[in-house]
């Protein structure tokens, strides 16, 4: 981590129209507290469009993004686009609702508009790992397959009426129902289409966590090699009974390798750690740190280590 500081160039503060019509009280905040301390450009774009052109063109100024985590992927998902990411930090004042707001908790970002306009002026430079897919989109924290959950059809005086009824009863409405993937990391095959996936997760490992590249972790396996509890099946990793673990990660620097946990139909689940992870098969929805995606029938991630920088308190 290094420290930050007022950039040579100055702010660029680009003001999401979200967060502009959300909360005009702590935008103005954040743009007084900025002001105060360097010399800040404010931008007050009104489309995703202004917003774009806006970052195209800041010069040598740092971004600083006002809004909410879904303002914070697309400014990051635009740098990397126009690889920009290296030209210095991004950061983030987080303005919008409570439940638009966990990625930035999970960076390290104050949810305050003053404590997080001053970790701008003189808090330090963190980097962090970004998963790239190929279609060039960016996560910055959190993947997801989630679970597809059976939906009541209509209802009708009809033989199918009873047979919707059979299946309710078999498959209770809201019952998750496992999808047909094919899942690979780095290559290697870890679930087929014939096993039914519950659901999907993808993190960065954190570093003091991370193997290095052959070597896999505790309850781990890296690709290619059974781990714990394996089954034995080539390319799988370990096996662990009962359902995989939901808590958020914390994102940060992972020395290039990124957790996959498999959860099965039945509970089991297959974990390992690996640069890529390819899933395809039938069509699917992925859920992009607050984004949903899809569907989709094939998509390849890949682990940046160390690929942005954020800035955060000290």
């Amino acid at each position: 981590m290094s420290h930050a500081g007022a950039p040579v160039g100055g702010l660029l503060v680009l003001v999401d129209p979200v967060a502009r019509r959300l909360d005009g009280e702590s935008v103005r905040i954040a743009k007084d507290v900025l002001s105060a301390g360097a010399a800040a450009k404010i931008c007050l774009p009104d489309s995703q469009e202004e917003f774009a052109r806006a970052l195209a063109r800041r010069g040598h100024r740092q971004p600083v993004i006002v809004g909410d985590d879904r303002a914070l992927v697309r400014a990051v998902g635009l740098l990397y686009r126009e690889r920009g990411l290296g030209d210095g930090a991004v950061s983030l004042i987080p303005v919008g609702q409570v439940g638009s707001l966990g990625l930035a908790r999970a960076l390290g970002v104050p949810l305050s508009a003053v404590a997080a306009a001053r970790s701008v002026l003189d808090g330090a430079v963190r980097a962090r790992d970004l998963l790239v897919d190929d279609s060039d989109g960016v996560v910055l924290g959190d993947l997801r397959i989630p679970p597809v959950r059976t939906v009541p059809g209509a209802q009708g005086p009809s033989v199918w009426s009873a047979y919707r009824s059979l299946v309710r009863t078999l498959v209770p409405t809201g019952a998750p129902v496992g999808h047909r993937l094919r899942v690979e990391a780095d290559g290697q095959l870890l679930v087929d289409v014939d096993r039914p996936v519950q659901d999907l997760r993808v993190v960065p490992v954190p570093d003091a966590a991370a193997p290095g590249p052959g070597r896999a972790g505790a309850g781990s396996a890296g690709p290619g090699r059974a781990g714990t509890g394996s089954t034995g099946r080539a390319g799988l990793g370990s096996v662990v009974p009962g359902s995989a673990g939901t808590g958020s990660a914390v994102p940060g620097v992972s020395a290039g390798l990124a957790e996959v946990t498999v959860r099965l139909a039945g509970g089991s689940a297959v974990r390992v750690r690996a640069h890529a992870v390819t899933v395809s098969g039938s069509d699917f929805r992925y859920r992009a740190d607050a984004v949903v995606t899809g569907p989709v029938r094939r998509r390849t991630w890949t682990l940046r280590p160390a690929a942005w920088s954020l800035t955060v308190p000290r």
